[in-house]
């Protein structure tokens, strides 16, 4: 452990269980001497094991739904008022597509599925950075992180309407970034992960034969969870003081390979 992230403060959303990435990263904050609060809706903290994560980390736990203001507005206001003082990051790991859970086609979308779907997955994003912008919550240098797929620019035909929400979170990252950058000096980037075998991942259709795919076109394989909690620990800390609005693709190569050798290999007669 290099003590990158010693007496700073956050919040983690969206740790279910041990296979998330806001999993991971809550450890890896952990182990680099942060603090923080954890936070998810109160129907994913019944289907998962987020006390455990708490009791692991010496972490307080405050539900809330990321898509209501009230709630954001508490959970920030409380976070502050537990940790002692302004945050120095967030991660925003949150994602979920109706359409995808009830199996509905992208071309026969229900746009009700859609609009929870984005609120959840994207809009959400806005409403958490305005709500620690108006409180002044963060400290400058702090660094928001969320995570996203490259879906966002590339046509992944399963993943379905979630694509959008990623491209819409994306375009949300740079257009605050800009704003709590010129203002408060904070950063704001997404990470671009490989496809991850989450609980939510693995809900995408045919996402083993994808991820197996995703290996074989990636020079340096797959980035794991554990490595995208890495990642995510550089962006939080110093060392990235001037990396703002950026999408960063964390995912082995796949984003810059047209095709491997082994993928040719596969489709030779």
């Amino acid at each position: 452990m290099y003590n990158l992230l010693k007496g700073k403060r956050g919040i983690i959303f969206g740790a279910l269980d041990e296979n998330s990435i806001a999993w991971k990263t809550a450890e890896r904050v952990h182990e680099e001497g942060g603090t923080f609060v954890l936070t998810n809706a109160p129907i994913a903290m019944r289907m998962g094991q987020i006390n455990e994560l708490a009791e692991k980390t010496g972490s307080e736990i405050i539900p809330a739904d990321a898509t209501s203001m009230e709630d954001l507005e508490n959970l920030v206001s409380k976070a502050t008022e537990i940790l002692g003082g302004k945050l120095d990051f967030v991660l925003h790991s949150i994602g979920m597509s109706v359409n995808v859970r009830k199996g509905r086609h992208y071309t026969e979308n229900n746009y009700d599925f859609s609009a929870k779907g984005w609120d959840v997955s994207a809009l959400s994003f806005h409403k958490v950075m305005q709500t620690l912008y108006k409180q002044d919550a963060m400290n400058e240098w702090g660094s928001i992180v969320a995570l996203t797929y490259m879906a966002a620019q590339r046509t992944f035909p399963d993943y379905n309407d979630m694509a959008d929400n990623k491209a819409y979170l994306e375009s949300i990252a740079r257009s605050f970034g800009y704003f709590f950058g010129k203002e408060k000096k904070v950063r704001v980037n997404t990470i671009s992960q490989s496809p991850t075998p989450t609980t939510a991942g693995q809900g995408v259709k045919g996402f083993s034969g994808f991820i197996s795919y995703a290996e074989k076109m990636s020079p340096l394989g797959n980035a794991s969870a554990q490595d995208c909690a890495d990642y995510t620990v550089s962006l939080f800390s110093d060392l990235t003081k001037k990396v703002t609005m950026q999408n960063l693709f964390h995912d082995g190569g796949f984003s810059n390979t047209g095709v491997s050798n082994e993928v040719i290999e596969r489709f030779e007669d």
